[in-house]
């Protein structure tokens, strides 16, 4: 879950905030604030990953408070002049939301607000790691694991199933989603049952990946967008 707070010294503004916040099923309200003092003090003495805050406030406006942060959560704008767009973008603010606006438009500034923690969270248990393996525990012992040796994992209901280089696959007890945060970069899940070590593929159609062992997997719906998105990005085209 994102621990977010939402500031706006308008008692309605704020509620619809704290409304749509409490919609979004990936975040967690920690609090609601009326003013960059009471922001000040939560930040203080809480976790907070992000925050969706008004720019016009009196005392001391949202964006001279994000700048006094020494490391501040992920930031949300909102405010009723467009004036302040860029601004906004100068203290590295993920989103920028215009009043009035809706739930959809909310929620696509918090897909964004979970992108840049997903990125974040991913680096911190990286850096947790070793740098080139992870040990799982598999019937009845610990096994440490190569991340260059996975072609790819399989999950398979509350299993996954680890392929590897020159070994019988591994099955762990252990949750996809647990799975796809530990990986480090150069993993990535295609489709709702697969992760696939990016190095081993080989040719990509539009809906399945063929890795170096001839091994096909299909690419998922709801990642296609994601994973066409990697492959544009490293295909010579003319």
């Amino acid at each position: 879950m994102i621990r977010c707070i939402v500031i706006d010294d308008e008692p309605l503004a704020l509620r619809q905030l704290a409304e749509y916040a409490k919609k979004v099923s990936f975040l967690e309200l920690v609090a609601q604030c009326q003013s960059a003092a009471e922001a000040s003090e939560i930040l203080e003495n809480d976790k907070v990953d992000a925050m969706f805050i008004d720019i016009n406030m009196p005392d001391l406006s949202g964006l001279e408070f994000v700048k006094t942060l020494e490391v501040p959560p992920i930031v949300v704008f909102t405010t009723a002049y467009s004036d302040y767009a860029i601004e906004g973008y100068k203290v590295n603010a993920v989103d920028y939301l215009l009043k009035p606006f809706g739930l959809d438009d909310f929620r696509k500034a918090a897909m964004k607000v979970k992108k840049v923690f997903d990125i974040k969270e991913k680096a911190r248990l990286n850096a947790e790691a070793d740098d080139d393996s992870i040990y799982m525990k598999t019937e009845h012992r610990v096994v440490r694991i190569g991340y260059s040796d996975i072609r790819y994992v399989e999950g398979m209901s509350e299993y996954l199933k680890i392929y590897v280089d020159g070994k019988k696959p591994i099955i762990v007890l252990l949750a996809m989603k647990k799975m796809e945060e530990r990986l480090p970069v150069g993993f990535m899940r295609i489709h709702r049952s697969y992760i696939v070590n990016l190095k081993r593929i080989q040719e990509v159609t539009k809906n399945r990946v063929k890795l170096d062992d001839d091994t096909i997997l299909p690419i998922g719906d709801l990642y296609k967008d994601e994973f066409a998105e990697y492959m544009a990005g490293r295909s010579l085209t003319r």
